[in-house]
């Protein structure tokens, strides 16, 4: 699949039945890339996937001098950076934008960063403000990319709202190590916690040091010096939360390279497959080491927190559909500024194929399973929509059509292959 105004697929209903291998977390290819080319010396990350967001880091990296050799499995990158004499096209990837903008401030001289797509509408203030707190110079378009970056990274204090993304907390945390001088990180209203203890393993992974005072304050000895590693990317939750939901809802999956013991945010979706209950396997640390089992069972509604893992509503809305009764989703706060107004475009999906959904006060989505119908869904270019789509489509009764498709490539360019393969 490609991204763009891809060919529509169709879905059409059927159990499935099979194994299949998790792709590569782009959140974590994406960190380890990024620290890879700041080392001084020779990495090697393994397993990096090649999806869009993953392409887009090893295109920036090497617009900024990292030399990268990519092959079958793993890319071999000779770190070392410098000012770029072209713009850093991030593409539609919202870490790569963040997290550019801090690392870019570590250079003296002006570094533009730019993106295509949904990103363009994707706020970018907060890093504005923040940069400036420490010392770089730092501009946007009203807000929104591009971005305007020019250090150095002198260091000192900053107050981070992050309440809308943790996306921007980790670039700074980052780049950090970089800075002239200590640097002192304020977080208020921090979400999406689990993925700073991904951005913090990454760099610990690649040698830096840094103090963390509950979440609230991040203490970063500067300067630092980054060191090359030998990093293994882990199996992507998010991903794989739609292969389990499908197991959960049509048959029986099993999903290799997903771990238990992984910092991911998305692997909350066990929970809420228990809650639902799911029939499951290896989900309990160790009796299935890299592998996770979802079959069918009698689903009832549950209600479950999505606060600090928004990623996991699509998937989360397709396993509420095929459950009995109401299930509530909270944390709907968070969806307004992802690849679409995700949970605007839930509601238009699921809704034009026959599923009542609706938002409850101002943080909560209700699902009422029921018949699903079928018939034709967009994507809103967002490749959580789509793969949510696919899922649904499996217990529907005419099958359903997604137009877009190809934006699954964003993060799991392999997804429809995968599930074709699955079904019996």
């Amino acid at each position: 699949m490609t991204r763009g105004d891809s060919l529509p697929i169709r879905i059409e209903p059927g159990s499935v039945n099979g194994r299949v291998m998790a792709p590569a977390s782009k959140s974590v290819a994406q960190r380890a890339i990024a620290l890879a080319a700041v080392s001084s010396g020779r990495s090697e990350i393994w397993f990096p996937g090649r999806c869009d967001d993953v392409l887009a880091a090893i295109r920036v990296c090497r617009a900024m001098g990292a030399r990268i050799r990519e092959g079958e499995d793993k890319l071999l990158i000779d770190g070392g950076v410098q000012p770029p004499a072209v713009a850093l096209n991030c593409g539609e990837s919202g870490l790569g934008i963040r997290m550019f903008s801090g690392l870019s401030a570590a250079f003296d001289q002006e570094v533009s960063l730019t993106a295509t797509g949904s990103l363009l509408q994707r706020p970018m203030h907060i890093i504005q403000h923040s940069l400036q707190a420490l010392g770089v110079q730092c501009r946007t378009n009203n807000g929104f990319p591009p971005i305007t970056v020019r250090g150095p990274l002198r260091g000192g204090r900053a107050k981070i709202d992050a309440s809308l993304s943790s996306q921007v907390l980790t670039g700074l945390l980052m780049a950090a190590p970089m800075a002239r001088t200590d640097c002192y990180l304020e977080v208020e209203n921090l979400k999406s916690i689990p993925y700073i203890d991904t951005t913090l393993m990454v760099m610990k992974a690649f040698g830096a040091g840094v103090e963390n005072r509950g979440y609230r304050e991040f203490f970063i000895p500067a300067p630092q010096v980054y060191k090359p590693a030998k990093f293994v990317v882990e199996g992507d939750w998010s991903g794989g939360a739609f292969l389990l939901v499908a197991g959960a809802v049509a048959g029986k999956v099993r999903v290799d390279n997903l771990d238990v013991a992984s910092t991911q945010a998305d692997k909350k979706i066990i929970q809420a497959l228990e809650t639902a209950g799911a029939g499951l396997k290896g989900s309990d640390g160790g009796k299935t080491q890299g592998a996770i089992e979802a079959g069918r069972k009698n689903l009832k509604g549950f209600e479950f927190d999505a606060t600090h893992c928004p990623d996991l509503f699509p998937p989360l809305t397709a396993l509420a559909a095929n459950c009995q009764g109401l299930s509530r989703i909270h944390g709907t706060g968070r969806l307004a500024a992802k690849e679409s107004d995700r949970a605007a475009a839930l509601i238009d999906t699921f809704g034009r194929i026959g599923i009542r959904l609706w938002i409850e006060g101002d943080n909560t989505l209700v699902v009422e399973g029921g018949e699903i119908h079928g018939g034709t869904i967009h994507s809103h270019g967002d490749h959580r929509i789509a793969m949510a789509g696919a899922i649904a489509a499996l217990n529907s009764k005419t099958g359903v059509s997604i137009e877009n498709p190809g934006v699954v490539s964003k993060s799991y360019p392999g997804f429809f292959a995968d599930l074709e393969a699955m079904k019996v």
